[in-house]
């Protein structure tokens, strides 16, 4: 008997099976992680999670392993490699993102000690398990997101912002039938 997952786990796809049962919901505090997930998160508006996980490891390779130090500094012609190639989202506006949220990242790094202080003190360092399935924003994330904006973070809109936060764990959302829910 298999256990029950939430409904958008695509069981057909591996990678999606693995990132629901060990990586969405789960409180993550490594900054490395957290920059790379607001990144996919934010190169993954309009598509489908599914696209933007299946060119992950692409992802990681093209974006010097999410070194922000590296990637602040990539200049036009680093755009059009990365414009390039096949294994990431193709779009100059994401990739520029990536860019600024460096640059705005390392200066997050001096006022606020990083992603992992930034955002778990919105939360006194505990996730939120919500009780109610479909939610898209909330209040935090329209608080975070405004404030990330006014930081020079770019693809940071609210939607983006609750589902960067299901993705690193600072809420739970997994479906009440499924075996990795939270009471």
């Amino acid at each position: 008997m298999s256990l029950q997952r939430c409904g958008w786990a695509n069981p057909a796809n591996p990678l999606y099976l693995e990132y629901h049962d060990y990586e969405w919901g789960v409180p993550c505090h490594d900054e490395l992680r957290l920059f790379e997930m607001l990144n996919l998160e934010g190169a993954q508006a309009g598509l489908s999670w599914e696209t933007v996980l299946n060119k992950r490891e692409n992802y990681r390779q093209a974006f010097d392993a999410w070194d922000a130090k590296k990637i602040a500094l990539y200049d036009e012609a680093k755009i059009d490699e990365l414009m390039q190639n096949a294994g990431i989202i193709r779009n100059r506006l994401k990739i520029q993102a990536a860019i600024s949220n460096a640059k705005a990242y390392l200066q997050l790094c001096v006022d606020a000690g990083g992603l992992d202080n930034y955002l778990w003190q919105h939360v006194q360092g505990t996730p939120i398990v919500n009780h109610r399935e479909r939610i898209v924003t909330t209040d935090l994330s329209d608080q975070i997101s405004k404030d990330l904006k006014k930081r020079g973070f770019k693809f940071v809109g609210s939607t983006i912002i609750y589902a960067y936060m299901q993705a690193i764990g600072m809420v739970s959302d997994h479906a009440h039938d499924c075996a990795w829910r939270q009471s």
